[in-house]
């Protein structure tokens, strides 16, 4: 969403009009849910994805006519099992998706696009909020902090809508309502070349990650241009330096060395995160297991630890073992985690 956004805003502040488009509903099987996103430029570029495979394609020449004719709209995609064949794609269901053109002289759709890049780096929810009356198609932004901006709609209204996935509302306007952060950051202690991989994954997945380490070289932003933040401090006290870890957040303990490592978890246990993994052998885990129970922690408090850290798909690259750990904290974040060891 980021790139969208940055990239949007590029082409409206030279002077260049978009359209962006995104699937608002689904239904049965689809490559894409509701909230996936394609912006077309006036170029031919397109950036994101609402699926791939014919559907996609289509979508591109319509909001290439689109931008053409400067309007916006609806368009319907019947994916049922008898016209599988004929688009090109083997998942069989119904999308909708929306073409919203952008202009470069859209003054109020630019200021609410300036502040995205703010709420999207937050570590409190936000959702974008898109209005349609008639052939009027205006943008909105809400957090609870800093409330609705860009449009005015009764709370009582749009409350109901501020959920964790894309909701579309067809009332008057009709409103689609989709999540631009989620509450919850992920602290990702260690800056090894594992986190670095991590780091650019979770940050694709739409997670915030805040990265420390005690190496200054580590922690460098040439490593880790999508986090949200870099700390660099002694591995021993460095949760009493953060913001206080709540029960929307995640902990993953991958630091360069076991000590470091037990300072963290340690810690991380006197929390209520959401989840704490830590990297390492079995042999490492059942030693930490030890020591933890030696200074005063209970069996339920250390079942609390995810270790070895990620989902059992096998790997040993840093990007696999990334991707092991992504997984697992996108079940996580979907409630969808299990205990496989």
């Amino acid at each position: 969403m980021k790139k969208l956004v940055a990239a949007l805003s590029r082409a409206l502040d030279g002077g260049h009009a978009a359209v962006l488009c995104g699937i608002v509903a689904s239904h049965g099987s689809t490559p894409r849910g509701a909230g996936a996103k394609m912006l077309i430029l006036e170029d031919g570029a397109a950036l994101g994805t609402i699926g791939g495979g014919a559907v996609e394609l289509r979508a591109s020449a319509l909001a290439g006519e689109m931008l053409r004719e400067r309007r916006s709209g609806f368009q319907d995609y019947r994916l049922s099992a008898g016209e599988i064949a004929d688009i090109g794609m083997i998942c069989g269901g119904d999308v909708r998706v929306f073409f919203q053109y952008f202009a470069p002289e859209d003054v109020a759709a630019r200021r609410v696009l300036g502040e995205l890049p703010t709420l999207l780096d937050a570590s409190a929810p936000s959702w974008l909020i898109t209005a349609i009356d008639g052939d009027a198609w205006s943008i909105g932004a809400y957090d609870r902090q800093g409330g609705l901006r860009g449009l005015e709609i009764p709370m009582e209204r749009l409350a109901p809508l501020l959920c964790s996935r894309g909701t579309l509302d067809e009332g008057a306007p009709t409103l689609f309502v989709e999540p631009l952060a989620r509450a919850g950051t992920v602290y990702l202690f260690g800056a090894g070349h594992v986190a670095r991989e991590l780091a650019h994954i979770l940050a694709m997945a739409g997670f915030r990650v805040v990265v420390w380490d005690q190496r200054e070289q580590a922690a460098a932003r040439a490593f880790f241009p999508e986090a949200a933040a870099l700390h660099c401090g002694p591995f021993s006290t460095a949760l009493a330096c953060l913001d206080p870890i709540t029960a929307e957040d995640y902990v993953v303990i991958m630091t360069p060395g076991h000590q470091a490592d037990y300072e963290v978890l340690a810690q991380a246990l006197r929390t209520p995160a959401k989840y704490i993994g830590c990297i390492g052998s079995r042999k490492k885990v059942a030693a930490a297991r030890e020591r933890l129970l030696a200074d005063g922690f209970s069996e339920e408090e250390i079942r609390r630890v995810y270790a070895p850290i990620g989902l059992p798909i096998g790997g040993e690259t840093p990007a696999e073992v990334a991707v092991s750990v992504a997984a697992q904290l996108i079940a996580c974040r979907w409630g969808r985690l299990e205990r496989f060891l």
